[in-house]
């Protein structure tokens, strides 16, 4: 990558760094775009933090912002909604556009879309109130794996490996969406490739693998203890790295992702065949994150990646 000079960096112009937002992940949110706002400021961009969970899009207008970096996790940021605003707005913005962005947040859609294209993601079942839990477990076998499909950072999540704690685990999801899904449980390693880039320029980043305590990469474990390790490159055959990191820039280009992302994966541990769970199109970037670890392989710095990343905001609607 091309080191910013203080041509470029001025060429940005006034940058908004979107942090905290009103969506569940707003303490990891704010983690993450404060590590953004500080890295851009030391490359000598004239960023600026900026809230939407406590400011409107008014002021967000007012502050004429020539870019901004999404720093948001979840809902309000990663959903696809403030992505329509910032084109209404006219204020060029990263990663993922409208489509793409509501998409990967829904991770049920994207898992039809992903089966659609012959990309192997673990079976599920959509539940409900009125869902025969008994016949789901039946359906996707034991143990298997509940969670709400819009939100993230293992929020709402458990392992169900009796049919009796199967409605526990449902009410847990149910206030936080419509509807809840619910996979069958992958035996085998977890890893996660990051994306950068935008259509047949996208390319996939070293593989990370992920080794939690008890094998539970919760909400806790990602971004409050260090006793969860990461490996990149991780002991694995070269061949299944490589297929592991096609299958994610292929399921990238299948939502229509740009800019960066980072694709979840499970490999069974039966006959190391990969299992993609999720893509997220507006990654953690906090000092436990992945995509700035993935990065470090490549020999990109954090900033630098933060740089890369900004480089590539734009509207996406307009053309036409």
């Amino acid at each position: 990558m091309n080191p910013i000079t203080s041509q470029e960096a001025k060429g940005f112009g006034k940058v908004g760094v979107l942090f905290g937002g009103r969506s569940a992940e707003r303490d990891v949110s704010i983690m993450s775009g404060s590590g953004v706002l500080a890295a851009l400021q030391s490359q000598g961009i004239d960023a600026h933090a900026f809230d939407p969970g406590q400011r409107s899009l008014a002021e967000l207008a007012a502050e004429k912002f020539d870019r901004v970096f999404i720093a948001l996790h979840g809902r309000y940021g990663e959903d696809g909604t403030l992505q329509g605003a910032l084109e209404l707005l006219g204020i060029p913005y990263t990663g993922s556009g409208v489509m793409a962005s509501a998409i990967a947040m829904d991770k049920i859609t994207t898992k039809i879309l992903w089966l659609k294209e012959g990309i192997p993601t673990p079976a599920y079942a959509v539940l409900h109130a009125d869902t025969d839990l008994s016949a789901a477990a039946a359906q996707l076998g034991l143990p298997l794996i509940v969670k709400p499909p819009h939100e993230g950072s293992s929020i709402g999540f458990s392992k169900v490996e009796a049919v009796a704690d199967f409605q526990a685990a449902y009410d847990k999801c149910a206030p936080l969406d419509d509807s809840v899904l619910a996979e069958s449980f992958v035996q085998g390693r977890e890893f996660t490739v990051a994306v950068l880039g935008t259509g047949a320029a996208a390319r996939a980043l070293p593989v990370v693998e992920i080794v939690a305590p008890q094998g539970d990469y919760d909400y806790q474990n990602k971004y409050f203890t260090d006793t969860t390790q990461y490996f990149c490159p991780p002991q694995l055959d070269d061949a299944i790295q490589a297929e592991m990191r096609d299958l994610a820039v292929q399921a990238y280009r299948a939502v229509g992702c740009e800019g960066w992302g980072r694709v979840d994966v499970l490999l069974r541990a039966q006959d190391n065949r990969p299992f993609l769970l999720e893509v997220n199109t507006s990654p953690g970037m906090t000092s436990h994150s992945l995509v700035p670890m993935a990065a470090r392989a490549e020999g990109l710095s954090y900033e630098q990646l933060c740089v890369e990343i900004l480089r590539g905001a734009r509207l996406k609607n307009a053309k036409g």
